[in-house]
């Protein structure tokens, strides 16, 4: 039997602010940050600006899964509020355990109809898709059409780019991934990141400057739209609101025709990895099939 009433969830990594979270019914399950004066729940009781603060003091936070009680605790508030399906789209397998760790924790919830996907994404790339799924329930979209072919046609239509000022933090938490080591720190060489199809994070350009840096974001995200008609946007920092607002300019200049587009700021678990500086864009195509 089709569920009736459909819950969406994900995990702190998605970028979602609180209020955008609620408007659109979305659950979200904190992952962990064990800092050296005790543990915090992402997004809860510390954020992206707490974690800049302790990177530049020369403390190197770590970052950990989400606890059993985090988890169970939020499917438990999805089965109080009355919803018998749940749509769960996690943070790439390639950089956290998040996805396996909910399929296992959800087979405990045996009247819950619970789909979990591997983004094989992170950051704003999850966001959006949780906002879309949003608008499609709200279309009124069945849970079938919904879990068989809408969520991995998003996961497999978004393309999320960041820049990074340093790739020493992701050096030094041990999630450098497929990122070529770049030795250009006189010359101000900066990496553009995305995500390979593993889910891993894989270099994809790198500028000389941050005034580079926002063109080549916006040709990134003009070129995996290609020649797509109906696609949505989205623009993050990390501690550059500024930047972001002018590379959002850029970008909605170069790609006009877009269904939403929604601005992010990076989570703290991220931060962990890629610090302050960050500037990042995305495109969501949703007319491939």
């Amino acid at each position: 039997m089709e569920p009736k009433k459909i819950a969406l969830l994900t995990d702190s990594c998605a970028d979602l602010a609180p209020q955008a979270a609620e408007e659109n019914q979305i659950h979200i399950v904190p992952l962990r940050i064990r800092c050296a004066d005790g543990e915090y729940r992402d997004g809860v009781d510390i954020h992206a600006a707490d974690i800049y603060a302790r990177l530049r003091a020369g403390e190197l936070p770590q970052t950990s899964l989400p606890s059993l009680e985090d988890v169970g605790r939020g499917l438990e508030q999805v089965e109080e509020a009355g919803y018998d399906g749940v749509v769960a789209v996690m943070l790439s397998s390639g950089l956290s355990g998040t996805y396996n760790l909910l399929r296992l924790v959800g087979e405990e919830y045996p009247r819950l109809a619970l789909r979990v996907y591997d983004s094989k994404s992170g950051s704003m790339g999850v966001g959006m898709t949780m906002l879309q799924l949003a608008q499609d329930l709200r279309d009124g979209m069945d849970w079938e059409t919904l879990t068989e072919r809408r969520v991995p046609q998003l996961i497999a239509g978004t393309h999320p780019f960041f820049s990074v000022d340093t790739l020493e933090y992701l050096r030094r938490g041990g999630r450098i991934g497929k990122i070529t080591a770049v030795t250009g720190t006189l010359l101000q060489i900066k990496p553009i990141i995305t995500f390979a199809e593993d889910g891993e994070l894989q270099s994809i350009a790198k500028v000389r400057g941050r005034g580079q840096v926002m063109d080549k974001l916006v040709e990134l995200t003009v070129k995996a739209c290609g020649g797509h008609r109906r696609y949505n946007l989205a623009v993050a920092n990390g501690g550059a609101p500024e930047e972001m607002a002018l590379l959002r300019d850029k970008l909605t200049a170069a790609l006009p025709d877009y269904d939403h587009i929604w601005e992010g700021e990076i989570d703290g678990t991220l931060s962990v990895y890629i610090g302050d500086g960050v500037l990042g864009a995305a495109v969501q195509v949703l007319d491939c099939g």
